[in-house]
């Protein structure tokens, strides 16, 4: 999963644990803890209340027209359709409530009862962590994904995570620096970067490992699995130590997809997405 932060205070919880996308009536929307508090974002909560098919021209006229709306909003950086990362108007569970007032939508009363869900579950996530992975692994099922690949990837984020406390670690940054060392990652392991694979893969907005196979959720796995160990054995320390630690790790893993091609005739890269068949249905029909 995102470490450079615009706004007020500063987070109490690590990088990549901080930015999260929930669910409210099948609709996304992105929250940051902030502060030791969530913040959702303003413009995913339009988008979900009113169906909008412009909800940022529809928060703009909201805030132009009750200017006091923004007083508790801050900008905080989330991640965009683009795959980049950019200052959005969030709001917490409080200011959101006010904003919520003003949106005249059927939908206000039961989205006030998510979000009061919401911030309820984060307490017991807080009190006991193996939750937030059950509701994860639940949300996963209801999208129609197997179990072992729920499994799989389950531990490709744990291992993208230790990964990026790795990085932290060791000097790197800003998101930007991020982006470019899980980019070389990709490229020696896969020959392309996650914005070519997803162009591959026929993807927009989607988070790209949601759509890979067993397969490539393992030799993703492998590729920074490996660049972890590279970095901590060479005590890599900065942005161009840890890109060339990216590359070999990438490269340990590129090795392997290439044999395994070899000796199974068939390509580990897929252009099949999970956009409309779920794993599950794809693996019974296979």
């Amino acid at each position: 999963m995102e470490l450079s932060k615009k706004g007020l205070g500063k987070s109490s919880i690590s990088p990549k644990k901080e930015k999260a996308l929930v669910i409210f009536q099948g609709k996304e929307i992105r929250k940051i803890w902030h502060d030791n508090k969530w913040y959702f974002s303003v413009v995913d909560v339009v988008a979900a209340l009113t169906e909008s098919p412009a909800p940022r021209q529809y928060w703009g006229v909201l805030k132009s027209r009750e200017s006091q709306l923004l007083t508790n909003c801050l900008q905080l950086k989330l991640l965009s359709s683009d795959g980049k990362y950019y200052s959005t108007d969030c709001a917490n569970t409080e200011s959101m409530l006010r904003i919520v007032q003003s949106i005249p939508s059927k939908k206000a009363e039961p989205f006030k009862m998510w979000l009061a869900k919401v911030g309820h579950e984060r307490i017991q996530e807080i009190e006991n962590p193996e939750l937030a992975q059950k509701r994860m692994k639940e949300i996963y099922r209801q999208k129609g994904y197997s179990d072992d690949w729920i499994e799989k990837r389950v531990r490709g984020i744990a291992v993208r995570d230790e990964l990026t406390d790795e990085w932290g670690q060791r000097g790197v940054k800003t998101q930007k620096e991020y982006s470019i060392l899980t980019s070389e990652i990709s490229k020696a392991t896969f020959g392309l970067t996650p914005s070519k694979y997803k162009e591959l893969k026929g993807l927009k907005f989607q988070n790209l490992r949601d759509h890979m196979n067993d397969l490539e959720l393992i030799f993703t796995m492998l590729g920074e699995a490996s660049t972890t160990k590279i970095a901590r054995n060479k005590d890599a320390q900065g942005f161009f130590e840890n890109k060339d630690a990216a590359k070999r790790g990438g490269t340990v893993a590129g090795v392997a997809r290439k044999e395994l091609e070899k000796e199974s005739g068939e390509k580990v890269i897929s252009p099949e997405n999970y956009l409309e068949q779920p794993d599950k249905t794809k693996k019974l029909e296979k």
